[in-house]
């Protein structure tokens, strides 16, 4: 392992920065390389996920307007009201989806 990966790895276990003052120039211009490809995985996997949920988004939706009797709404009772005090941080969101 070298050195530029051995530091990012222990920076990453605590939280830190490597100290890039130490590193040399190859060693710097690794790390840089490491983080691009870790930050493009990262981006890739985010696309992917916000593509899932996109599809799960619309089939909700056209569920939703199947379901729905002529002229009801789909928020119901205090769901405006909730809403807002989970916005507020004067709640805590529920642990489980509503259905």
């Amino acid at each position: 392992m070298t050195r530029a990966l051995a530091s990012l790895e222990e920076s990453v276990e605590d939280d830190t920065f490597p100290d890039i003052g130490s590193m040399s120039d190859e060693e710097l211009k690794e790390l840089m390389d490491n983080l691009t490809t870790e930050e493009q995985e990262v981006s890739y996997r985010r696309r992917i996920l916000h593509g899932q949920i996109d599809i799960l988004r619309a089939e909700l939706v056209n569920r939703l307007r199947e379901n729905r009797p002529e002229g009801a709404t789909l928020i119901k009772g205090d769901d405006a009201q909730r809403l807002s005090e989970i916005l507020a941080g004067r709640s805590e969101p529920p642990t489980k989806p509503p259905t």
